[in-house]
């Protein structure tokens, strides 16, 4: 056999899953086109690593005494370049073209100025085979901006050079990647909460605090790669080396990203190389005259066309588009340190058909077929082989409704190489659950089997929303529960009325849910974590350009007598019970009981004990569930308490005595299959945690060494850590 067929023979995927020994063809087609192009890499551009550092040859560069600017545009037949610098004549910056399509020219400085002034705009003018001269944004640009004053008005290119003064410095060391992701989803430009584009800088002074304050370790930021319509949400990238100008200086999303840092949380941005904008004048579809696919950044015909997202699509398989992309990856890295990504659109790059009309069932049929486009699979191998190597610590996500098998696996095992994936079909359960259904039909079983129906191999981001479903025309989970009261009922000077009761109660423990059972990482939606109302509304044409529903009103959650502090709180003492005992990250997760009966779900994650009782009115005392370790069990975390909008019922001074069950090493004889039980309270629509005392942890010093080494420590602590009330009622279980 030759080498590489014993590396076919001995990838890891097929250890990990040997159901896919059945597509082992399919594996080993991939596998070669992978070795291979890695291979031509390595000969024409000396490897992966230089073949990604394309944007420090193409676009402007700063070499000896001048600029060199180069373009690839092989269908163009003559060059120029035009800006400010030259009162936009051409005729004396006329570009020459290589053998490889590759135009370029080099403008020395003038008495040791740059001929390009820094912050002026420049163009790529050139003239395709019908004789007409066009002008566009070069393709590479690090900075593209538009006249605030003139209504849909064209972008520009803009030549970004600042000098040494003005160049942002980074202070703070990039943290090192969590055992768990805890992601806040946030976008800057309507973090703000006046009715208009927020700045980076303003981000990072008055959010980050917040983010940092509930305990998230990552941000991923959406709507950064520059776009032109706004109300695209950054989904439509016309420039992909820009930093969005509308919030500010590439030099700004420096400052946010380092401040990010100095507070120990990490950075992924939202990544869009699954489509392109369809624009002409100001996006990368300018340079696409009608050539041939090899000499176009896309796909030519109805293949270079997303028809519902109406947008241009990428030709994988082309040399220099792989160039621009990996660089493109590379240059986010190395410019801004970004910690990694969240790459968008996924399915729609690993399918011929984009998922479009397609229920994925789960048949390993459906991901290793002619439906596949191996061209894009390579491309997300190279990709995520590139960034893990250039930071081993990169944390990279896939948005894929799909579940496609291996996608999560490293690319040497034969994977696609992301580090998770995004489990997109929990908040679908959860809308559907709330728009068609009274909570006191809710199946237990069905709740568990949503959170749990993924491969334990590949890991996954939960979440019970995100910006998808706060986008106009839906609703937030928060809403969907209290609707129009909102406005009316949220007031902590008066009694709740059961609307609002019920709707903080269950809006605690669908999140709570998602993110204790239903991945390895958990993400929330920039507002979310304190039941932020109405859904979100960019600009546009059918709200006539408002900006009332583009913005976060934090004043509510600042607001004291509001109750919205409630599930802020409740948001800020889940992330901190992670952060102390690391449950995310555990491999044991153990659901004993899911009873339709009594509405109430029991599982084990790590060491800790879930109790989720959905009944809404059942409130039972002396429930018995089951456990793994035997001992003394306290509260560590309970929804009901004082602190997060409850009403005390649950006694946290309680110690809960566990009782052997059933024979030792016969589990069927054991209660819900566990060898240990001990009894609790258990109110109606409340979650509460339980964790084991360590009996040799008495003292105060002591549990200081045992926290320290991420070893449980009890309500009081977490509360007391958050500033937060801690009365409670009496619990009568023992």
């Amino acid at each position: 056999m030759t080498d590489i067929e014993e590396e076919i023979e001995n990838l890891g995927i097929f250890k990990v899953d040997p159901d896919l020994r059945e597509y082992k063809d399919h594996f080993a087609y991939r596998w070669k086109r992978y070795v291979e192009q890695k291979a031509l890499i390595e000969k024409h551009e000396e490897g992966l690593e230089e073949f990604s550092k394309g944007y420090l040859k193409f676009g402007f560069n700063r070499e000896e005494d001048g600029i060199v600017y180069r373009e690839w545009a092989p269908a163009a037949q003559e060059a120029q370049l035009i800006g400010d610098f030259n009162g936009w004549d051409g005729s004396k910056h006329q570009m020459e073209k290589d053998q490889f399509g590759v135009w370029m020219i080099r403008i020395p400085d003038i008495e040791e100025q740059s001929a390009i002034p820094h912050n002026s705009r420049v163009k790529f003018r050139f003239k395709h085979g019908n004789g007409i001269w066009v002008d566009r944004i070069p393709a590479w640009i690090r900075y593209a901006t538009v006249d605030p004053n003139r209504f849909a008005a064209p972008y520009d290119g803009v030549y970004w050079d600042p000098p040494p003064t003005e160049r942002y410095v980074f202070k703070h060391p990039q943290p090192p990647k969590p055992e768990s992701l805890r992601i806040y989803e946030a976008h800057v430009g309507m973090s703000g909460q006046e009715p208009r584009v927020s700045t980076y800088r303003e981000f990072a002074d008055n959010v980050l605090p917040r983010i940092k304050s509930n305990n998230y370790n990552t941000i991923q930021l959406m709507a950064i790669m520059e776009h032109s319509y706004y109300a695209s949400f950054g989904y439509h990238v016309t420039n992909f080396f820009a930093a969005s100008s509308r919030s500010g200086s590439p030099e700004d999303l420096k400052y946010l990203i380092d401040k990010a840092h100095g507070l120990g949380l990490r950075v992924l941005m939202d990544v869009v190389h699954s489509h392109a904008s369809n624009n002409v004048t100001d996006g990368l579809n300018g340079f696409d005259v009608g050539q041939s696919a090899q000499e176009s950044y896309f796909h030519p015909g109805e293949r270079g066309r997303h028809k519902l997202w109406d947008s241009r699509l990428f030709n994988y398989g082309n040399w220099e588009v792989l160039r621009f992309l990996l660089s493109n990856l590379r240059y986010w890295l190395e410019e801004f340190r970004f910690d990694g990504f969240r790459f968008d659109g996924v399915t729609s790059m690993l399918y011929h058909h984009h998922g479009i009309n397609m229920g994925f069932s789960g048949n390993y049929a459906e991901y290793f077929s002619f439906d596949t486009d191996v061209d894009a699979v390579l491309y997300l191998m190279l990709a995520n082989d590139l960034v893990h190597q250039l930071l081993p610590d990169v944390t990279v996500v896939a948005e894929d409704v799909s579940g496609m098998p291996a996608l999560c696996r490293p690319v040497f095992e034969g994977g696609i190489g992301f580090d998770y994936r995004l489990a997109m079909a929990v908040p679908d359960r959860w809308i559907d659950l709330l728009k068609n259904r009274n909570d006191s039909d809710w199946s237990m079983n069905e709740i568990v089997w949503s959170l749990t129906n993924r491969r334990y191999t590949e890991k996954c981001v939960a979440y019970a929303e995100s910006h998808d479903q706060a986008i106009v025309g839906d609703k937030t989970v928060a809403f969907l529960l209290m609707d129009k009261e909102m406005y009316t009922g949220m007031s902590d000077l008066e009694p709740a009325s059961p609307v609002i009761d019920r709707g903080i109660a269950l809006q605690k423990m669908i999140h709570f849910i998602t993110m204790a059972l239903g991945g390895e990482g958990y993400l929330n939606f920039m507002g979310n974590e304190f039941g932020h109302p109405e859904w979100i509304d960019f600009p546009r044409e059918g709200n006539k350009w408002s900006y009332d529903k583009c913005r976060r009103q934090w004043n509510l959650v600042d607001t004291d007598h509001l109750r919205y502090k409630y599930m802020n709180a409740f948001d800020r003492a889940m992330n901190l019970l992670d952060e102390n005992f690391s449950f995310l990250s555990s491999t044991k997760q153990i659901v004993s009981s899911a009873s339709e009966e009594d509405k109430v779900i029991v599982f084990e994650r790590g060491d800790l004990v879930f109790v989720f009782n959905f009944h809404p009115e059942n409130t039972y005392e002396g429930y018995k569930v089951g456990c793994d370790l035997p001992g003394k069990y306290k509260v560590a975390l309970d929804s009901d308490a004082f602190c997060f909008g409850g009403k005390g019922r649950v006694g946290h001074d309680v110690d809960h005595f566990t009782e052997p069950e059933g024979i030792p090493g016969k589990p069927e004889t054991n209660f819900n299959n566990r060898p240990n039980s001990f009894k609790i309270l258990s109110p109606s629509r409340t979650c509460v945690v339980y964790y084991r005392v360590d009996e040799d942890a008495e003292t105060k010093d002591e549990m200081k060494i045992q926290e320290s080494m991420s070893v449980q420590v009890d309500l009081e602590e977490l509360q007391s850590k958050l500033n937060l009330d801690t009365r409670t009622g009496i619990d009568t279980a023992r």
